[in-house]
């Protein structure tokens, strides 16, 4: 309930990770769903029709999966190696994320695309560059000396974007 308050404090969205019961019972805004967590399709029946629920891809094929489970965002990734997950997908790079990208523009498929896994601010401008809707970077904060001092960095540098 604290990181509601917070998030209402500052205009942000409570996107939670992988349990859509307290999803549910917290009123957050949005679900995020990994490949091995619960079907989409399942956790919308828990959260009802409203609730942003997003989906993790690795492949265009797992994007095209999400899609039709009714994905509202992917999180698409890793870009890099990272700490703060165990069992990681292959890493794309920014090749990756170029790649799937375009060929999203190329079949048409709309869908936000949030880039995650080990990102860096200093890899802002060329993975918004490659067209990606936005980041997801938990580590380059967790792991900071100074975790207030890089968030305000990363927002600075997302309003020159």
């Amino acid at each position: 309930i604290k990181a509601k308050t917070f998030c209402q404090v500052y205009d942000a969205k409570l996107i939670l990770n992988d349990y859509p019961e307290i999803a549910a019972k917290v009123q957050a805004d949005g679900l995020h769903l990994g490949l091995e967590d619960m079907p989409i399709l399942e956790a919308r029946k828990i959260v009802g029709p409203d609730m942003i629920i997003g989906g993790t891809a690795n492949t265009i094929e797992h994007i095209q999966q999400r899609i039709q489970e009714g994905a509202n965002y992917i999180g698409l990734g890793p870009f890099r190696f990272t700490k703060t997950k165990a069992k990681l997908s292959p890493i794309l790079g920014i090749q990756g994320y170029h790649h799937i990208v375009k060929h999203l523009k190329e079949e048409q498929l709309h869908i936000p695309i949030i880039a995650i896994g080990g990102i860096l601010s200093e890899d802002l401008d060329e993975l918004l560059a490659a067209g990606v809707h936005g980041v997801a970077m938990s580590g380059a904060i967790t792991f900071s000396s100074n975790p207030k001092t890089t968030v305000q960095a990363i927002h600075q540098k997302l309003q020159l974007c």
